[in-house]
């Protein structure tokens, strides 16, 4: 992710807790999963195992043994706020990404901006900041989780001055949101990520600014667009 030339100092917890609620105001929870993430052909699998090696098949397996696993629990989870069932799921599915090394766009894809879908991060066994993200996302989908829940944001990750990608879970839009983040293990409240200064969200219909204004689809971020194509090319195996 490039780098922020200005240093941001973080709001005091109310207000950053407030700027975070209002990235969700207005959003309807509609559900729509996209069915069959983890239905590997065979023919994608070979292609995986032919590009990256036999742990890349066993990286993509262990995916769909997780989502397989969790899939049944999660059912009527995700209506209730207090759900410690769709906490469980949250825990598990940001623990699994997480333990994914970590590398550059420039490092791993020889590019300084890549998106990679989660298959390339499992099969590659690498990812960075949106791609932890991505893959958290698009696994709390398949879970069954609602759209309306779940943003994709890009912050400024203030301690390290740079540009930076996590994963918002908003129990209802006017709630505060739990951080899925790569930066640290623990999954915590918005208002307790003083690090972190959010500048917008997105997910599968919309993308949002801080004040709540609606800037249009979220097509229009190219490198999101491009990423989803990938996915249904995967996907269509």
């Amino acid at each position: 992710m490039p780098q922020i030339a200005a240093h941001h100092q973080p709001k005091p917890p109310r207000l950053r807790q407030l700027k975070w609620i209002t990235l969700a105001l207005g959003l309807a929870c509609a559900l729509t999963v996209s069915a069959g993430l983890t239905d590997f052909s065979s023919k994608l699998l070979n292609a995986v195992s032919r590009k990256w090696g036999t742990p890349a098949y066993q990286r993509l397996l262990a995916w769909q043994e997780l989502v397989q696993e969790q899939k049944p629990k999660a059912e009527n989870q995700w209506a209730s706020s207090n759900s410690n069932a769709a906490l469980n799921t949250l825990k598990i599915t940001n623990a699994f990404f997480n333990r994914i090394p970590y590398y550059s766009d420039h490092t791993h894809w020889g590019t300084e901006d890549y998106w990679a879908t989660p298959i390339e991060m499992l099969g590659s066994n690498g990812g960075d900041c949106e791609d932890y993200a991505a893959g958290k996302y698009f696994s709390l989908r398949e879970l069954g989780a609602p759209v309306g829940q779940l943003r994709m944001v890009y912050v400024r990750a203030l301690r390290r001055n740079e540009a930076h990608m996590v994963l918002a879970w908003y129990p209802t839009p006017e709630a505060e949101p739990l951080i899925l983040d790569n930066l640290i293990g623990d999954i915590k409240p918005a208002s307790q990520r003083t690090d972190l200064e959010p500048v917008y969200s997105f997910n599968d219909d919309d993308i949002w600014t801080g004040n709540t204004q609606r800037k249009g689809s979220a097509s229009q971020i190219r490198f999101w667009r491009e990423l989803k194509e990938k996915m249904a090319s995967e996907q269509a195996m």
